[in-house]
């Protein structure tokens, strides 16, 4: 009979004490399925004596991650740690210098050294898993990775954050502002003390730095990623949105173009007949565009102990069952670097709301400079309900006039020059609000 595959742990959070109890209530599960047993023999964490409602005896206790790593008798190692640094990167070093398999949810660790990480497991014959790392319990990683193995993919895009995505939804639902539905968000453990990682969008992009890599076969490059996050959305902007049957989702869209692989997180404003339209609240989802085939989308809980462990679990099986695969689905030396699309030459639909002042030829200038940048408007919506755009002039109030225009596939530096353009005419106050269009 084959020998149980012996797994070491570091870091026994919410997810690590999932990760043991999985592994204790699935047992003959995980036996069926890969053959063979799986044990935990040894794990570490920094507090020995908090309760966490799983059964660690005979267990042993490992002073740090290293010793967890390089423990002779640990097959695979768990990291749960977190962090792009140390202990976690030295940790995992030992484990794959030592033929060791690696398993872990850090995508700050795999956004920042993954191909070094790729390379030391392709040299020393161990495997590294990461499925937690990006979208929790959605097989994202494996879908690229294995399943489509054979397809060029040409875009791929989601909803990779639960704390925006659900800040959104209750915007739009309720018609709240963002700040207040931030506290919420934090009130209900959706959202850190601290919320900038999340909704400034650098959570979305070190998750689509990873998808991008294994969809274009590039090197992870977080910096080659455009990013905005969510705090400007008004609640205005989201009842426009489903007035021309739109809805605004915090998007990390990695697509390949004429001019590179463009790389970007940034809200935007998908149809709401779009799979993607559909997911609310703390849900994440992601859509894959392929030669070939209809678009994918794979939906489910994006974080979470539970989640998170599921994918962890995923992972180890693999191992288990002796499936070792190029960590970003083809060998490390042959991903090349990437070539950056630039954001200026992005093309597509853009919502541009402006607070136009009551002034003559207000509405003729703001026409004037759109033309002059070749940006053809597909509709304009003065969304005062009193009031309209007559003669050129935002008639019926002194005080500025909310306009809404939609328009036609452009580029972003022609919107961003034509909008400058406005502004230094003073017919406008305050600074443009700009959403691009993601179409189906």
């Amino acid at each position: 009979m084959v020998a149980p595959l012996k797994v070491g742990i570091a870091g026994l959070g919410t997810v690590g004490a999932e990760v043991v109890r999985g592994i204790e209530q699935q047992g003959r599960i995980l036996t069926a399925r890969c053959g063979r047993g799986v044990r935990v023999v040894a794990v570490t964490a920094r507090s020995r004596t908090r309760k966490r409602g799983v059964d660690l005896d005979g267990i042993a206790w490992a002073k740090s991650p290293l010793a967890v790593a390089t423990d002779p008798d640990v097959d695979c190692f768990v990291e749960l740690i977190g962090g792009d640094g140390d202990p976690a990167l030295s940790a995992i070093e030992a484990a794959l210098a030592a033929g060791k398999s690696v398993v872990t949810a850090n995508k700050a660790l795999i956004a920042r050294h993954g191909l070094r990480l790729a390379k030391l497991a392709e040299q020393h014959g161990g495997a590294l898993n990461y499925e937690a790392a990006v979208g929790a319990a959605i097989p994202i990683v494996k879908t690229l990775r294995e399943g489509l193995a054979g397809t060029e993919v040409k875009r791929v895009y989601g909803i990779l954050n639960g704390t925006c995505n659900y800040i959104l939804t209750r915007m739009e639902q309720e018609g709240l502002s963002f700040a207040e539905c931030l506290k919420d968000a934090q009130r209900l453990g959706y959202a850190e003390a601290n919320p900038t990682f999340d909704v400034d969008g650098h959570d979305t992009a070190q998750k689509l730095a990873i998808l991008a890599s294994l969809a274009f076969g590039t090197k992870v490059a977080q910096s080659a990623i455009s990013v905005e996050g969510i705090s400007t959305i008004a609640p205005e902007d989201l009842r426009a949105a489903a007035d021309l049957g739109y809805r605004v989702k915090l998007l990390g869209v990695a697509a390949r173009t004429r001019t590179g692989i463009e790389q970007r997180v940034h809200p935007t404003m998908v149809p709401k007949s779009s799979s993607i339209a559909q997911v609310m609240g703390v849900t994440n989802a992601v859509t894959i565009d392929g030669d070939g085939i209809a678009p994918i989308t794979l939906v489910g809980p994006g974080a979470g102990g539970a989640a998170t462990a599921s994918a962890v679990l995923a992972d180890i099986a693999d191992v288990a069952r002796g499936v070792r695969v190029k960590p970003f689905g083809r060998p490390a030396a042959r991903l090349r670097a990437i070539r950056k699309a630039p954001m200026e030459r992005h093309e597509g639909g853009y919502y541009i709301r402006l607070m136009a002042r009551d002034l003559t030829g207000t509405a003729a200038t703001i026409a004037r400079r759109l033309a002059e940048r070749g940006i053809s408007i597909e509709s304009i919506v003065q969304r005062h309900p009193n009031a309209g755009m007559e003669n050129g002039r935002a008639s019926g109030a002194s005080s500025p006039v909310p306009v809404i225009l939609i328009t036609y596939a452009t580029s972003e530096d022609a919107v961003r020059q034509a909008l400058q353009a406005v502004r230094r005419d003073k017919v406008i106050s305050g600074r443009p609000q700009v959403i691009r269009i993601e179409k189906n």
